[in-house]
């Protein structure tokens, strides 16, 4: 699978994924309005109203990039029919011709993983069927619980093609509460780092692994650190925009070919007809704002490779 996402990164020329985790407060008023009519103010209302959004922001940028991350927890707040939404949303980006990191965070142990893993990116038997859940192409992974949680994980990566991209380094602010302490005199993230790439021999595409990392954009030499020490581990990195990573944050990143990172943009783009850089789009131009952030983005990130 990895090898998709980099034939789709080198169509495109462009390393972005965009993030879509939609908040009532970033969707214009027509579109709330539109579903709360139809439904009422009510979860089927408000997934509706996710629906509609997501439509028009993946319209607006689908030919510009490779893929898409929506984050789940967006849609189950609004219970079943936020996650028919989440579904709805899968489906049409693939219609479209994009590859989807379901950002999913799940860690458990045995069979609980396996079920997770088989839900997101796998299929299970009903008496004589094979039925799929979700069908995203990748899945974010909490590796806490160890070889446990993330084995089934690969397990299903190997069987079905699919791909995940292991919590190593996140861009939150108190993400050094746990993955900055020290053991045996490292950090931690380093001796997770090491993992992913011992994890990721088991399902290599060519010359990277269907296991990848998340390491955040708001730390830059530590993204070098782990850069050397995942050289075969794709790094999805988040923290760009609103976070405050920015271009130049990012080469080390990548390798000198260009590749080996892909750069995740949420609210800066599905959000970007609120802020003033875009304001001149307004509500009624969602798609346009979004797609416009998409090309500043691809532009500024383009310019740190080639400056580097």
């Amino acid at each position: 699978m990895i090898q998709k996402l980099i034939s789709a990164i080198q169509k495109t020329q462009a390393p972005i994924v965009v993030g879509l985790d939609p908040k009532l407060s970033f969707i214009p008023d027509r579109i709330t309005s539109e579903a709360y009519r139809e439904f009422g103010e009510t979860a089927e209302g408000a997934a509706q109203a996710l629906w509609n959004f997501n439509r028009e922001i993946i319209d607006g940028v689908y030919d510009l990039i490779p893929a898409v991350k929506p984050q789940i927890a967006m849609y189950e707040q609004f219970g079943i029919p936020g996650l028919i939404a989440f579904d709805k949303t899968v489906r049409y980006c693939h219609e479209k011709g994009l590859l989807v990191i379901g950002d999913i965070k799940r860690g458990d142990i045995g069979s609980t993983s396996e079920a997770y893993a088989i839900g997101h990116l796998g299929s299970t038997k009903v008496g004589s069927t094979m039925v799929s859940g979700f069908e995203e192409d990748f899945a974010t992974v909490n590796p806490y619980l160890g070889s446990d949680g993330v084995q089934p994980f690969i397990d299903v990566c190997s069987q079905a093609d699919k791909g995940i991209f292991v919590l190593v380094k996140t861009s939150n602010p108190s993400s050094g509460e746990f993955q900055d302490r020290q053991v045996d005199g490292r950090p931690l993230y380093e001796l997770v780092g090491e993992q992913v790439e011992k994890w990721g021999q088991q399902s290599m595409d060519g010359d990277y692994s269907n296991v990848g990392a998340v390491v955040g954009a708001t730390y830059p030499e530590m993204g070098r650190i782990l850069r050397e020490i995942m050289p075969h581990a794709y790094i999805l990195v988040p923290g760009y925009g609103a976070q405050g990573g920015k271009g130049s944050d990012l080469v080390h990143f990548f390798r000198e070919d260009g590749l080996g990172a892909i750069v995740n943009s949420s609210r800066g783009i599905i959000a970007a007809w609120k802020s003033e850089q875009y304001s001149s789009f307004g509500g009624n131009r969602i798609g346009e704002a979004a797609r416009a952030a998409v090309l500043d983005m691809k532009k500024d990130i383009s310019n740190a490779l080639c400056s580097r």
